[in-house]
């Protein structure tokens, strides 16, 4: 069953639901796949507890023993019927796998998920309209095209973070010079460079040309500039 990972997850009712499953076999299982849409949740609901259980990545399988965007673990994906779509639960669809978790909830409830509060899920939401029938092969490349633009999203997100710091580091200081050249060091500039020896940029680009290359911008630590 969906029970709390490592941890930060705490026993609940799954584990003894999948104890049942087990023992008593198609004598849990058929009320299990009688669960109605009177506990159900809509599919941006899913798509948040996704996002909090996996990062959204709905073909997961880091080896954890939880698959899927909604981290089935194999018991709790069996016993809510799971495997008439595929054996585990990051080779099913998305669509599938909402399908499987809206059983599981109709049995346990929201406490199945430890991301449960971050997606406001609830016992009592509208039935997710989605479609099992599909196969699991498109629903792989919308998952590594999910993961993908997250990962896109994180790198331009830190972008003005990292200029920031560069913004905050201080200016040279003039003990770094040696004679009549000066060591690079991070956060360095040309620009910061020059101001703290009494010049200007281009003046101090254009007699170390050949030391920081064709792109002023770009200067690294432990070069050493003609001042």
């Amino acid at each position: 069953m969906l029970i709390n990972k490592g941890k930060h997850r705490r026993s609940s009712k799954a584990v003894r639901v999948a104890t049942l499953a087990g023992v008593a076999g198609a004598a849990v299982a058929v009320p299990l796949m009688g669960a109605t849409s009177a506990s159900a949740a809509s599919v941006a609901t899913w798509d948040k507890v996704a996002q909090c259980e996996s990062g959204g990545n709905w073909s997961i399988n880091t080896g954890n023993g939880y698959y899927g965007g909604l981290q089935f673990s194999n018991s709790s994906w069996a016993a809510a019927g799971g495997t008439q779509y595929a054996a585990r639960a990051d080779l099913a669809t998305k669509a599938q796998q909402i399908t499987v978790a809206e059983k599981l909830l109709a049995i346990q409830g929201p406490g199945a998920w430890s991301c449960a509060g971050a997606g406001n899920l609830t016992s009592g939401g509208p039935a997710a309209n989605v479609d099992p029938s599909g196969g699991a092969t498109v629903q792989k490349s919308q998952g590594a095209s999910e993961a993908r633009k997250q990962t896109e999203g994180t790198t331009k997100k830190s972008a003005p973070v990292r200029e920031k710091v560069e913004k905050a580091q201080p200016a040279p200081q003039q003990s770094h010079r040696s004679g009549d050249t000066y060591t690079v060091k991070a956060g360095d500039t040309l620009a910061k460079i020059a101001k703290a020896h009494g010049t200007n940029w281009k003046s101090l680009y254009a007699a170390n040309k050949s030391v920081v290359g064709g792109n002023p911008n770009l200067i690294f630590p432990g070069q050493k500039l003609s001042i």
